[in-house]
């Protein structure tokens, strides 16, 4: 079989990427894994897309980073939603259904491949389309197909307790229960998250794919700035955290640990950097740090821009980045404090525990266990005490990096990924030569 994949051909060069949402004010992983990936498209002559939904975001086009993206009006189909409830859904991860992504997914044209990021009644709306055009769909799993805690999921879906539920035929119709069997290849992005896959798809279209980073552009940052911008001494030893302030990323235990460490480290600060998905668990943050007198050691941040400076600063500005998730699909964070030439103390869950080597490019905890408080702040006791060990730490990161997470090397396995999906679908057309 053959099958055309020279750029050169204007015929079919256009990749749509499908996530729930994207907008850079509520950035996270997966909003950087998308960006990045359609740079790295657009670079090597593709014409990467962003179809999405307008949650979040009242702009319908935009060019982000060069990307286009274009947004369209969705819902979810539930009676009785309040505006906080959608808002919630929106924020935490809604099945919502967007009839008008749905039709320009069937008149765009000139496209080699739908990349689906996201499940449910949406990504029913993607399998269906590329059914009716006969085109290749990939699905990339960022974490919650298969591994995802119960506690999170009851949490996500909290808004729509108790309310009549009006999309259950569509979904059937759609086939929604069937994106990840229908696939023509699957994506895990950590390798905890494709051994559970594989116990449940029935095909071998499915393989492990981490994400990357740019390490250029975390490798130079000025983190005295950062420091002076938010009344952070140039020698006090800093912990950050970059995540949304959410019970998943779990920074109640960080905290925790930290007033150990503070306790006998009184120059330490911590910083939380990311947007508030989880109001009532940012209060409950709050709370802590104002009982146990940490208001003038703990600086909680919103959610930054990629293209803001202060991401790079941050990394560069601290001693130590922490990621204390209980649940975690892969930690693209980790990636981009390496790029920094930062040692790294991160749970030992999903894909963390995969890519991380324990006492080599990383230190290790359970986010989960009894002792998880005393057993975190002791890693950051060690790495207060030991600078030489920070410093190894760093630079054994920063070359992990280079030798296997850069978007260019990514870029190329997934290439051979699309390549593959598009055998698929010429296999089985009816009409093959």
């Amino acid at each position: 079989m053959a099958i055309n994949h020279q750029v050169g051909n204007d015929s079919k060069k256009r990749i749509l990427h499908v996530p729930r949402r994207f907008v850079a004010e509520e950035w996270g992983g997966t909003e950087t894994v998308l960006l990045e990936i359609s740079r790295e498209q657009q670079r090597t002559g593709w014409q990467p897309e962003i179809l999405t939904s307008l949650a979040l975001s009242n702009k319908s086009t935009e060019t982000f980073a060069g990307i286009p993206v274009r947004r369209f009006n969705y819902s979810y189909p539930y009676f009785g939603l309040s505006a906080a409830d959608k808002a919630l859904l929106d924020k935490k991860g809604g099945s919502l259904i967007s009839p008008a992504l749905f039709m320009a997914l069937l008149r765009t044209k000139g496209v080699r491949l739908f990349h689906l990021h996201t499940m449910a009644r949406l990504g029913g709306q993607v399998r269906t389309a590329a059914r009716l055009r006969r085109i290749p769909y990939v699905v990339s799993v960022h974490g919650g197909a298969f591994d995802y805690p119960v506690t999170e999921l009851t949490t996500m879906m909290r808004p729509t307790h108790g309310k009549l539920e009006w999309g259950k035929a569509l979904g059937a119709l759609l086939g929604s229960r069937r994106v990840l069997q229908d696939a023509d290849y699957i994506i895990c992005v950590g390798q905890s998250e494709l051994d559970e896959a594989s116990k449940t798809i029935s095909h071998d279209r499915i393989s492990y794919l981490p994400n990357g980073v740019d390490p250029v552009k975390f490798a130079n940052g000025d983190g005295s700035s950062f420091r002076r911008k938010h009344g952070i001494p140039e020698s006090a030893f800093l912990v950050v955290n970059i995540s949304r302030i959410d019970a998943q990323k779990n920074q109640h235990v960080l905290v925790e640990a930290f007033a150990k460490l503070r306790a006998r480290h009184p120059e330490s600060f911590l910083v939380l950097m990311g947007p508030e998905t989880q109001t009532e668990y940012a209060e409950k943050l709050r709370r802590y740090i104002r009982e146990h007198n940490l208001e003038m050691a703990v600086k909680m941040l919103p959610g930054i821009r990629t293209d803001n400076p202060d991401l790079v600063n941050a990394y560069h500005a601290c001693d130590v980045f922490a990621l204390p998730s209980v649940h975690e699909p892969f930690g693209i964070v980790v990636l981009e404090a390496w790029s920094a030439g930062k040692a790294v103390v991160a749970s030992q869950v999903g894909g963390l525990k995969t890519f991380i080597q324990q006492g080599q490019t990383g230190l290790f905890f359970d986010p989960l266990a009894a002792d998880a408080v005393d057993k975190l702040a002791a890693n950051l006791e060690m790495l207060v005490a030991q600078p030489l060990l920070r410093q190894q730490l760093g630079k054994a990161g920063l070359k992990e990096v280079h030798a296997r997470y850069t978007w260019s090397a990514i870029g190329q396995q997934l290439e051979t990924i699309y390549q593959a999906a598009e055998r698929h679908v010429f296999d089985r057309s009816p009409n093959k030569k």
